[in-house]
């Protein structure tokens, strides 16, 4: 982990505004991103919104940058806090890392010349509470946050298996749920309203399987990074 603090150099030390635009000379930005799995073994993902500079409307974990001189744990929980406004109590997790993924944005060289590089850190964290003690306390940035879910095994590996950049596709589930709301017996998937209320959100699997497309566009997918971070985690679970 010391030789990751390397990347730190050259990133701003003060806190940025959601949406604020990065330095150009920063160089690579170190990331944290927890991978939040419950009891019943789902894991959360929330939509980033529209607005957002960097990635918008892509299902992402909770995750962002690592201050300067923060632990990597304590950076993914102030994060998972962040955005989520989940406090995970002391004793009641715990974590491992998942792996490193290189992020550029934009995503292909053909939507143009990336602006954004970062090396983001997977944790998978373990939380003793079910997913429905954890969304009950769950109370969404929206500044940040749009929506959020809670995938089950079945959909992490079919989401997994569209990852970007396989030469021939996976097979895939007949047996998958038309919708993630459908996957479980309480809802897994709810969307911010202008209110600051939620809702259940409905969300057709075939958007969640959706690939980076050739042209820019800001269609509702999973980051490619979240793919491979999915793809460990069910490594994880088979151990």
């Amino acid at each position: 982990m010391a030789a990751a603090r390397v990347l730190l150099s050259g990133r701003p030390e003060s806190p940025r505004a959601p949406g604020a635009e990065l330095p150009t000379n920063r160089g690579v930005d170190l990331a944290v991103a927890v991978v939040l799995q419950s009891s019943d073994q789902t894991v959360l993902l929330t939509r980033r919104t529209r607005t957002l500079n960097v990635s918008p409307n892509l299902w992402v974990p909770p995750g962002g940058h690592v201050e300067p001189d923060e632990e990597l744990l304590d950076g993914g929980l102030r994060e998972l806090w962040e955005e989520s406004g989940l406090q995970l109590p002391q004793g009641q997790f715990f974590w491992v890392p998942l792996g490193l993924w290189e992020s550029a944005y934009p995503p292909r060289l053909s939507w143009g010349l990336p602006k954004y590089h970062h090396i983001i850190l997977y944790l998978l964290v373990i939380s003793q509470e079910s997913q429905q003690q954890l969304q009950a306390r769950i109370q969404p940035n929206p500044r940040e946050v749009s929506a959020l879910m809670w995938l089950g095994r079945d959909v992490a590996a079919a989401v997994a298996a569209t990852e970007d950049g396989t030469e021939t596709p996976r097979h895939l589930p007949q047996d998958l749920p038309p919708s993630v709301l459908q996957e479980l017996s309480f809802c897994s998937a709810v969307e911010l309203e202008e209110n600051g209320g939620a809702r259940p959100l409905v969300l057709p699997t075939s958007t969640l399987l959706r690939t980076t497309p050739a042209t820019a566009d800001s269609k509702e997918r999973v980051s490619t990074g979240t793919k491979f971070a999915l793809r460990l985690w069910l490594q994880h679970l088979g151990r």
